[in-house]
């Protein structure tokens, strides 16, 4: 889930999933949900539990995924703040030494 998460950080390099939302990207959106939908197959249908050697998870389980994976997408949002605003500054130093 984590890695779903942050393929949609990949949006932008350095803008923010505020200004760049995750719909603008609908073939992003249609492979993580094909990627989750087959990560639930193999997580729920018995014969491919056998196979993959998973077990099912119940709420509690998925409250702690989710827990582990919001956070990638908080995180990269304040890097990419970070690297906005210093970019900001360097842009004003360099434009202030044409003068």
């Amino acid at each position: 889930m984590l890695e779903m998460l942050n393929a949609l950080n990949a949006l932008s390099e350095d803008g923010s999933l505020l200004h760049m939302p995750p719909w603008v990207n609908p073939v992003l959106l249609l492979a993580i949900a094909a990627s989750i939908g087959v990560h639930v197959l193999i997580i729920y249908i018995p014969f491919l539990t056998q196979i993959f050697g998973t077990t099912s998870m119940g709420v509690y389980d998925w409250w702690i995924v989710m827990l582990f994976s919001i956070p990638v997408i908080l995180i990269d949002e304040v890097l990419k703040t970070t690297a906005r605003f210093k970019n900001s500054i360097e842009l004003k130093r360099r434009l202030n030494k044409l003068d």
